[in-house]
Parts: C-alpha cells; structure tokens; sequence
C-alpha cells in the first residue's frame, strides 16, 4: 500500500505549474519549464509506490489561489501547508529561505551562515536547487555574493520576473544597490 499523491496542474502568469500535495501539505510545486518525466522522477525516489491521483479540491484550488494572487503582486506571504521531502541539511536550507523577507535577497553565504554551515556555499547552492516548492519556499530572493541573478530552476527571466514583482530593482543582471 503506498502513499496518495495528488497533483492539480494550473495556468498561472508565469505559465502552467502543478502542485503535487498529500494530506499534510504541499510537497512539490512544478514550474512551467518542468517535465511530466521530472514530476514522476521525483515522486518515484520520495514517494516509493504512490498512487498519482489528480485533484481538484479544497488543498488544490487553495494553492492556485495564494499563487494566483502572489503572481499579481497581491500577496506577500504564503498560508499553504508544506511537506517537503529532502535530506536534514536540504530542509535547514528551505527553512532559511522561509525567513528573506518579501523583496529582499540574500546570497548563497548568508544562507550557509543561517544553516549553522557557513563553508557549505556550494551545498546551499544544490539545496536551493532542488527545493520543492519554488515560490512558496522563496530560492529565487537567493542572489550571487556580487549581487547577480544567478541559477534558478525556472530560468534567470522568471527569478528576475519574480524579484521585481517583490519591488527588487534589477540593473544589468544585478540587484541594483545590492552590497555585500
């Protein structure tokens, strides 16, 4: 018996996303570059013998709302519940990342420093890549130490779509006024 994923796809400002849930919250939130293949792949390594099942209920039209309104510049903070999957050090990464304020950045040092790990640049870096729920969990207010948009799942256009949106001011690749 394994367990129950359910995934709602919807179209957004940014383009089509899904939501992949469980009872207890969210776990996976697709970004318009990402496959079918690559939504399988991860559910396959975290949710041995799931059973896919597509929703569209109260937790679904929650998500799409809340993402729906942020993309539209209506909402700064997020009240969907999450279950995310990953290693200790990954979940220590997200949990920082949960803390940059709405239009403010950080870069990939100060988030090794908030994880108690502050050599770990690099790991935050693969953390921050594989974090489940962009958006949500903000890896986009993530910034290079120079102050330069780089890395991000949904490409650097999107990071810089959604940077703006928070108010961040970005110039020639950079966050503008950044200081490090």
């Amino acid at each position: 018996m394994g367990n129950v994923l359910k995934c709602y796809s919807f179209e957004t400002a940014i383009g089509s996303m899904t939501a992949a849930y469980t009872g207890k919250g969210l776990c996976r939130l697709s970004l318009p570059k990402e496959t079918e293949e690559g939504l399988a792949r991860w559910a396959d390594r975290f949710f041995r013998g799931y059973t896919l099942e597509e929703a569209c209920d109260d937790t679904a039209r929650d998500i799409e709302r809340q993402i729906t309104e942020y993309l539209a510049g209506r909402r700064s903070h997020f009240s969907v519940g999450l279950d995310l999957k990953g290693t200790a050090f990954q979940r220590r990464v997200w949990q920082a990342l949960l803390q940059i304020p709405y239009g403010r950045t950080a870069t990939y040092k100060d988030i090794a420093a908030a994880t108690g790990a502050p050599r770990a640049v690099r790991a935050v870096g693969q953390a921050n890549n594989r974090n489940p729920v962009p958006i949500i969990v903000p890896c986009h207010r993530v910034i290079g130490s120079d102050g330069s948009l780089v890395g991000y799942g949904g490409g650097i256009d999107i990071k810089r779509r959604l940077l703006e949106l928070e108010g961040v001011t970005i110039a020639k690749g950079k966050v503008e006024g950044w200081e490090n």
